[in-house]
């Protein structure tokens, strides 16, 4: 069995940000970023034997979200940054393209047309070979106003080329600029909002092969599933509660072994992939374990109630059923 973790992050060279710093504090392009090759090759080596200790043999690797640049600077530098590190991730993902598959950050700008991220959704997939892309749900980063949730037909313009290109999105916020927020809990905040959204819209009628993916576990859902589902019951629609939730998947990027029991009580094997985001927040020893956290294949193999074949699930099968074009 293939053990494929549909939720990593590139691990790009210093110079890589030190190129964004230029251009936060220069607010132009600043020209383009030169990372050698041996630079990259470096971290590389380190990345991949942090998956080789952790039982992983292909992550999925795209711009670390905080670092997006969606609610800062300008537009134009929007563009330009998730280009540059797009870029940096298909070179990375050609060194080593047994062990990486590229998805693609997403030039979001604070409240623009969606419309304007079409041209990259377009280039990382047919030009770049990418498999998937992130779709931030609060590009506005925290600030005001607020966004229009994912159910809204503000975003139907990407869910349209996604279906067409027939790429899914993994949901995962970038950063936020309130400060009752760290950036973990907004994003915990911000794909429980997104879900609670879509379950109310008719995205999924409208887009029925649409294919998203919640990151960190869907937020709050699985803890409160009862209060959601509560609505719907008092409206006598529970079946359509029930069909909407069924399209949506979310990773298993939650770090203790009781979340992900009930993830999986909740949500079902079919509708998890197995995500880590190693290295990432969760990179910090666990003493009742005795490593880090974020290494979840064993808490995953160890809850007794799944199955050989439930396993095989989340480990493989549902990756390569929503990510065609990572095995092609």
């Amino acid at each position: 069995m293939t053990t494929i973790d549909v939720h990593g992050h590139t691990v790009a060279p210093p110079e890589l940000y030190e190129h964004q710093a230029r251009i936060v504090a220069n607010r132009a392009p600043m020209g383009r970023a030169r990372i050698p090759d041996d630079l990259i090759e470096t971290h590389l080596d380190r990345h991949v034997a942090l998956l080789d200790g952790a039982g992983i043999d292909v992550q999925f690797i795209s711009p670390r979200p905080y670092m997006m640049l969606h609610g800062l600077v300008t537009a134009e530098l929007s563009h330009v940054w998730n280009r540059t590190v797009n870029d940096l991730i298909a070179r990375q993902v050609a060194m080593r393209p047994e062990r990486f598959r590229g998805v693609a950050g997403l030039p979001q700008f604070r409240l623009d047309d969606p419309k304007d991220c079409l041209p990259e959704i377009e280039r990382c997939v047919n030009d770049l070979g990418f498999v998937g892309v992130l779709l931030n749900p609060d590009p506005m980063e925290g600030d005001a106003p607020a966004p229009p949730g994912l159910g809204d037909p503000f975003w139907y313009p990407i869910y349209e080329k996604l279906c067409e290109l027939d790429v899914p999105a993994l949901v995962h916020s970038a950063s936020c600029s309130s400060q009752r927020e760290l950036h973990s809990v907004h994003f915990v905040n911000e794909e429980t909002i997104a879900v609670a959204h879509l379950a109310k819209s008719r995205v999924f009628e409208d887009f029925p092969d649409l294919k998203l993916v919640i990151g960190h576990g869907g937020g709050a859902i699985p803890y409160q599933i009862g209060r959601f589902r509560a609505q719907y019951l008092r409206r006598g629609t529970e079946d359509i509660f029930v069909d909407r939730m069924r399209r949506l998947y979310y990773d298993t990027c939650v770090y203790s072994a009781e979340g992900l029991e009930l993830l999986f009580k909740v949500v079902g094997p079919r509708n998890c992939l197995f995500g880590s985001e190693l290295p990432g927040s969760a990179s910090v020893l666990d003493p009742e374990r005795g490593v880090h956290m974020d290494i979840l294949k064993p808490v995953i193999e160890n809850i007794p109630f799944l199955s050989a074949e439930d396993r095989e699930l989340v480990f493989e099968g549902n990756a390569r059923r929503l990510y065609p074009r990572a095995f092609a």
